[in-house]
């Protein structure tokens, strides 16, 4: 096997690892033989994400047969966007590239997007062209989530594009300042700017196992993209808010009016039960909406590590000593 040269490798590749056992051995079989025709020097971060299964294992087994393999193995399940994070804080390339470990994202996209790099561009987005193998809810639903952040939010998130990507070494280093513990990550690499290439693809269905993503999952991921990167929610509460009482205070008026005019008989029970449980939920919903968003606040405040790693294998620590 081909070691690392003593600048560091050119390309690291970064994968977090949550119960992909099933996956590891083809993608990691694709992986060599694609950044080996490179002809690139490269290093594949895999981070284990507090795996029930044999993945860390696994894992161990491809650091024993090929020294370009890195395994970080967090402390518990902190989740994908902490995972990633881990992954890119610890890549020692002059560029790296984030990847599924289901192989959804085939590593054969990567001499393109190093071809794109290459010409000058920081950033390479992958742009999914089609997406294999998933239901048709979650596509009206991916697609609803973008037009919705879009509008609300000052940075554009390109659609259709997911964690692959190319990120420079500037990218890399810009976004390791960028102190957020709750990341939504396609948001922040969207922030960075940078000049920006795309290349396009078709997304294939998972190699082996199931999505870990939830339907809850998903919505909570919506709510923290959302939440991080608009203040839009908080206004519209504000202007509902305002609608409202305009619309209270001209009811008012009206019941004062007709009452000097015409008297006021007993009726308007069912009027008046409508009117408390749609103000009621209106103030329930701004509640909520407040909630989120000093719950993000809370959580950034208590200034807890976004990770913690309880062992790293690496080859490089050998090389060095």
């Amino acid at each position: 096997m081909t070691g690392h040269s003593p600048q560091g490798p050119t390309v690291s590749v970064i994968v977090p690892c949550y119960n992909e056992s099933e996956n590891l051995p083809a993608l990691y079989a694709r992986m060599r033989d694609v950044m080996d025709s490179s002809h690139e020097e490269w290093e594949m971060i895999c981070v284990n994400d507090g795996s029930t299964d044999e993945t860390l294992d696994r894992l161990i087994q491809l650091y024993q047969e090929d020294p370009r393999v890195v395994v970080i193995d967090l402390s518990r399940n902190f989740g994908k966007e902490a995972a990633l994070t881990a992954g890119l804080a610890h890549a020692r390339g002059q560029c790296a590239i984030p990847l599924d470990a289901d192989l959804q994202d085939p590593p054969e996209i990567i001499p393109r997007m190093l071809a794109k790099w290459r010409e000058g561009f920081d950033v390479v987005n992958a742009v999914r062209i089609s997406r294999k193998g998933e239901s048709w809810l979650k596509k009206i639903s991916s697609y609803a989530f973008y037009r919705a952040i879009n509008c609300m939010s000052i940075v554009e998130i390109p659609p259709n594009t997911g964690d692959l990507r190319l990120l420079s070494r500037p990218t890399l280093d810009a976004l390791k300042a960028l102190p957020e513990r709750r990341r939504f990550m396609k948001g922040l690499f969207a922030w960075l700017g940078f000049r920006t290439a795309s290349v396009y693809y078709h997304r294939e269905p998972r190699h082996a196992g199931r999505s870990k993503w939830s339907y809850q999952k998903l919505w909570q991921f919506a709510l923290d993209g959302i939440t991080s990167f608009s203040q839009v929610p908080l206004r519209f509460a504000s202007y509902l808010g305002f609608v409202v009482s305009g619309l209270a205070s001209f009811s008012a008026i009206y019941l004062v009016a007709r009452t000097l005019l015409k008297g006021s008989p007993v009726k308007g029970y069912p009027s008046i039960m409508v009117t408390l449980l749609f103000l009621g939920g209106v103030q329930l919903m701004a509640l909520g909406v407040i909630g989120e968003y000093l719950g993000r606040t809370y959580e950034e405040c208590k200034q807890r590590p976004i990770y913690l790693v309880r062992r790293i294998w690496s080859h490089k620590d050998v090389d060095e000593a």
